[in-house]
């Protein structure tokens, strides 16, 4: 990607955009397809609940829903096991929040595609981006001990690599407070797709320099620091390499001491081979079709942004503390900390979770996707509830969000919901205004088709190594939606009245593709 590309928020959204986008290529006509009722493949049973919350856990398994309702339309309500084979996700991990507590934890599939070792509740997964938000809460220790300073300098305390100056940090500083709100203006958003187990492996200053056989671009800082959102893996790459300088072990190491085993997260390291640490069972990751990579699982030597190994009960105790600590009633975090990490510092990022809603509905999380596995943590800061939830396939991640809406729909959440939309009559006759190709303003290597195929309108979405097609729906003579995901494509007209231009709304993020043809 450009240069241009990757210093703003919007390559971000439009990243995150884009792999959704990628994912659910196949889903066009999901609404209609028959699902193959396999049985569910339930590992804790162990676990002894109360009737009535095993039945909202069975509930929650048989009533996955889809992004879009279409009003007058009857919900489909899918099975987890059916979404699983659907993903090509061969495992799932889930631990429920409630109360303050781990209410339940469950189990599905196998670790690896066509085995039969069993997904358990202690089946340890990569959970990529929660990494960032695990060294967050290890930085905001070192603060309260003294040993680090949010606004300081951060080259004052560097002493292995130092951020390399240039005029935009002249006269504003790379600080913790900004790269761990992804506003220090540092480059390298993602590390993926990591490195294989059986290739060479880039050092720490390897990685910081972009320099073999590191894959990524030496970073740096590209815009002025303060100056604005703009996701950066590089900028928590700084932050591993500061800590390992402060605290003088190796980062796997200090995590531990800093907060693994406070917090008693015995399934958690960031080893990169994880069995040398930990004697539990371990997922392999899938791509898009299925697959494991060579050693079932990639290396992340940028631990501190994508390299965390974890079980969903684990995470889910890290974010019961932290929610215990805005009371008070945690000797792990002081309130007054927790509550300063917990303040947007740009955009809707605090210092290493998001944060979004007011009042009851105020919540933070992270979720991570690394190409092999998926993950999201969810929590609200006040009520005592939230959701791990863990898979080991890169489509996880669609898969994720159905579970959040049966979730949310099973306990009166305010969030995850599915939209409800409307399906209007459009004259066919006015779609021959719209045909034709689009370019995203971000890069000339995406470009958008849309084609007429009789009463329907279809987008084409070519890339540089794939194609998806999707049907779109009228919601109005210029705006459309897809069903399978969050996503609005807008015609707008210019002062002539021909369509010049679209606008994609993603999740409430806008993206424009200008006509090329």
């Amino acid at each position: 990607m450009k240069n241009t590309f990757v210093r703003t928020w919007k390559f971000a959204g439009f990243f995150i955009f884009l792999f959704a986008l990628i994912l659910a290529s196949n889903l066009g006509g999901i609404i209609s397809l028959s699902f193959a009722r396999s049985e569910l493949a339930l590992l804790d049973l162990s676990q002894s609940l109360p009737t009535d919350v095993e039945q909202r856990v069975r509930r929650i398994e048989n009533s996955l829903l889809l992004p879009i309702a279409v009003k007058g339309e009857t919900r489909l309500q899918m099975k987890l096991a059916d979404r699983m084979q659907f993903y090509k996700t061969p495992g799932v991990s889930v631990a429920f929040i409630n109360n303050g507590q781990v209410e339940w934890a469950r189990a599905y599939g196998t670790r690896e595609a066509g085995g039969r070792e069993p997904v358990t509740t202690e089946t340890i997964f990569q959970a990529g981006s929660i990494s960032k938000a695990v060294t967050a809460i290890a930085v905001l220790r070192l603060v309260e001990a003294g040993k680090l300073k949010l606004d300081e300098d951060v080259n004052q305390k560097l002493v292995s690599w130092k951020v390399p100056e240039n005029e935009l940090t002249k006269e504003k500083k790379v600080t913790l407070r900004r790269l761990l709100s992804h506003s220090a203006g540092v480059n390298v958003p993602s590390f993926m797709p990591g490195y294989l187990k059986t290739g060479q492996i880039p050092t720490l200053v390897q990685l910081l320099n972009g320099t073999k056989p590191a894959t990524n671009l030496p970073i740096r800082v590209e815009q002025a620091p303060g100056g604005g959102f703009s996701y950066s893996g590089g900028g928590y790459t700084i932050v591993q390499q500061l800590l390992i300088d402060v605290v003088g072990k190796p980062f796997p190491e200090l995590m531990d001491d800093l907060v693994f085993r406070p917090l008693k997260m015995k399934n958690t390291t960031f080893e990169q081979q994880p069995s040398t640490k930990i004697d539990r069972p371990v997922a392999a990751g899938h791509d898009a079709n299925g697959q494991p990579p060579p050693g079932k699982w990639r290396m992340f030597p940028e631990m501190s942004a994508a390299g965390i190994w974890s079980t969903a009960s684990d995470l889910a105790r890290l974010a019961i503390d932290i929610e215990k600590a805005q009371r008070g009633k945690s000797k792990f975090l002081s309130a007054a900390t927790v509550n300063e990490m917990l303040v947007p510092q740009a955009g809707r990022w605090g210092l290493g979770f998001t944060v979004d809603g007011e009042g009851s509905s105020r919540r933070f999380g992270h979720g991570g996707d690394n190409g092999e596995f998926s993950a999201n943590l969810v929590a609200y800061a006040t009520s005592g509830q939230g959701v791990v939830i863990m898979t080991n396939g890169v489509r996880g991640g669609r898969l994720i969000s159905e579970i959040l809406r049966s979730i949310a729909h099973e306990y009166g959440w305010p969030d995850f919901r599915a939209k409800e939309k409307t399906i209007v009559k459009v004259d066919p006759k006015v779609y021959a205004d719209y045909i034709g190709r689009y370019q995203f303003e971000f890069s000339s290597d995406y470009v958008l088709t849309i084609i007429a195929e009789g009463d329907k309108l279809v987008t084409e979405l070519k890339q540089p190594t794939s194609t998806s097609r999707t049907e779109i729906y009228p919601e109005s003579e210029t705006t459309f939606f897809r069903r399978d995901v969050d996503v609005e494509v807008m015609f707008v007209r210019d002062e002539t009245g021909r369509v010049k231009r679209l606008i994609f709304r993603q999740d409430g993020q806008d993206f424009r593709l200008t006509r090329i043809q």
